[in-house]
């Protein structure tokens, strides 16, 4: 070989080197091994706002090593590796390699991390939410089978609620920035938001991880959604909603409402409602007291049902597809008002916190509005009288 066919081939050489080495820089590593899992497949996704994307998957062998490598996203983004059911959420904020330990049966829960802090600390919240989303079905099952009354059940799921956040607001509050707190904010239990955005208290916490978001990843879509949705929350507060001009005197077709079931059909409270006493609730299914308030309802439902008594709930959640799934089996009328939080409807009910609920008579028109659930059922027997 002479000396210029050599010069070449190591210059080529040193080319796909160097190309090499300058796309890892762009790129994060997930690795790690995976015991007693052989034959078993592993898969990389991306946890978008919206949706979960596939990037990757890899059929473990018997000694359970894989590895994933990616592009790195421009802004923080998560990520999860998933073995059948099981979840590991992990967040990339750079080219950083991160180590996963675990085994089939411990998979989501007995993990070990190495390489990112923040990836630890969105362990521990994982473990603070299975521990709630089990405490949650339990008290669930308890009321089911009658154990517990109401009360009990509320002030014990509002306990539950309460322990996470508690422990939630330390990652919050110590570095609002960081990816940990983030993904503190959307913790669930039962498909619910463990912090609620039009919660005064939560709104604090919301506040201060949208605001960082907003400064420092100015124009991403998760600090975008994240900031909209606190502004949305603090014009709700705030009573910032534009006004309507009635100009209908007439307060029976001024009250009516006409909007569609999670069925896809039309549903007019004049056409259901007459001669009946009916209970319009505003409400969000998103919110964490949802549950304990449509048990309450549904107490109330049961009772009073065969006596001429209709519920005629309208949902604001923004979530349409959520709001179907959780509407699908209640034996009331539910239906959903896109216009969610600046809804024209709340505005001519002069609705500012959910849930809200008024009585409208037989003859259509809206004689009471509930102020303290605890007095519901008293307010609507008397109407049925």
């Amino acid at each position: 070989m002479n000396r210029k066919l050599s010069k070449l081939l190591y210059i080529g050489f040193a080319t796909i080197l160097l190309a090499s080495c300058s796309d890892d820089k762009n790129k994060f590593s997930i690795e790690g091994e995976i015991k007693d899992a052989s034959g078993k497949t592993l898969y990389l996704e991306n946890v978008g706002t919206s949706s979960v994307i596939l990037l990757d998957s890899v059929k473990l062998k018997n000694n359970g090593v894989f590895t994933f490598k990616y592009k790195r996203p421009d802004v923080p983004d998560f990520y999860r590796l998933r073995l059948g059911n099981q979840i590991i959420n992990i967040a990339i904020d750079s080219t950083e390699t991160i180590k996963i330990y675990s085994d089939t049966t411990g998979f989501a829960k007995n993990y070990m991390v190495e390489g990112s802090a923040e990836c630890e600390k969105i362990k521990e919240l994982t473990l603070l939410q299975l521990t709630a989303n089990k405490e949650y079905n339990r008290l669930k099952k308890q009321y089911a089978n009658k154990n517990i009354s109401i009360t009990e059940y509320q002030e014990a799921v509002n306990k539950i609620t309460e322990t996470y956040k508690t422990e939630a607001c330390k990652y919050i509050y110590s570095n609002p920035l960081s990816t940990s707190a983030y993904f503190a904010l959307f913790q669930q239990i039962d498909q619910m938001l463990l912090f609620n955005p039009y919660d005064k208290t939560d709104s604090r916490a919301f506040g201060a991880v949208a605001n960082g978001w907003h400064q420092h990843y100015s124009g991403s879509l998760r600090a975008v959604q994240l900031y909209n949705l606190y502004i949305k929350a603090l014009a709700f507060f705030r009573g910032e909603r534009s006004s309507i001009q009635i100009t209908e005197s007439d307060s029976k077709t001024l009250f009516d409402i006409n909007l569609t079931s999670w069925s896809g059909e039309n549903q007019k409270l004049s056409d259901i409602g007459n001669g009946k006493i009916t209970l319009i609730d505003f409400t969000a299914y998103s919110l964490r007291i949802s549950p304990e308030h449509n048990i309450l309802l549904a107490d109330i439902y049961n009772k009073y049902k065969s006596t001429g008594f209709e519920i005629y709930q309208i949902s604001l959640d923004s979530d349409e597809h959520f709001w179907k799934n959780a509407s699908s089996n209640l034996p009331w009328i539910c239906v959903r008002d896109p216009e969610t939080l600046y809804s024209r409807t709340i505005q001519r009910y002069n609705v500012s916190e959910i849930p809200t609920s008024f009585i409208r008579n037989k003859n259509g028109e809206i004689v009471a509005r509930i102020e303290s659930y605890q007095n519901l059922e008293k307010e609507i027997a008397k109407f049925l009288k």
